[in-house]
């Protein structure tokens, strides 16, 4: 029987899981380019961390009156995108070997992310990790995205597990808000360190506030237990 009982954890993907904003901002800033804005920053795209791209999208085309549809910047904004995804995608070692912890204890896991279903597949299988984490949730499979819960009670719906005995690992505010809606626990590994004091991580079991280069999946595997 696991350490952990019957304890579910649900991992966000971008930024948590793997370091594939990098790759979101080359996307959008390649898109915004192509529609007449030059200047898109990485410290611009910060801002929009932890938002599904169609939400950022969204706020960009009415920040600077782009005339293209939603619909039209996303579709470029994904084919880009899933290209870069393909290309190369890194997985964080830790949490690399956190799931792999989990999987040797038979602890049911999901991913839920405010990516399309194409883009978490992609990332998935280029780096090994559909192996072990086969319950995907996109938030284009629900009503509302992060900060509402429901992509994680979604989750938590696939895994049959209630969500009090859930536990989420999130990079950002938004998705730290949308565990605490969901009633679940919270293990928070802000990708923007700088945003450590957002409220929205104050609800946190857990806040790692160095991010990444804090996270240990020894020890993170030792406070669940």
């Amino acid at each position: 029987m696991s350490n952990l009982g019957g304890l579910s954890v649900i991992f966000d993907l971008d930024g948590t899981l793997v370091d594939s904003e990098p790759n979101y901002y080359e996307a959008t800033r390649e898109t915004l380019a192509e529609h007449g804005v030059p200047d898109f920053t990485w410290s611009q795209h910060e801002r929009f961390v932890g938002i599904s791209t169609q939400e950022t999208l969204a706020l960009l085309k009415e920040r600077y009156g782009l005339k293209a549809p939603v619909e039209e910047l996303l579709a470029e904004t994904n084919s880009r995108y899933l290209a870069l995804a393909r290309a190369a995608t890194h997985a964080y070692p830790e949490m690399r070997k956190f799931v792999e912890l989990l999987a040797a204890e038979g602890v049911p896991m999901a991913v839920a992310s405010g990516s399309s279903p194409e883009a978490i597949e992609a990332i998935l299988t280029g780096t090994g990790l559909d192996a072990v984490l086969r319950t995907v949730v996109s938030a284009d499979e629900v009503a509302r995205g992060k900060p509402a819960p429901d992509v994680f009670l979604e989750a938590a719906r696939r895994l049959g597990a209630a969500p009090a005995d859930c536990v989420v690992l999130e990079d950002a505010a938004p998705g730290a808000a949308a565990a605490h809606a969901a009633g679940m626990r919270c293990i928070a590994i802000p990708y923007v360190t700088a945003q450590a004091d957002a409220p929205e991580f104050a609800t946190a079991g857990l806040l790692l506030r160095g991010g990444q280069t804090e996270f240990s999946a020894r020890a993170v595997y030792d406070w669940l237990t």
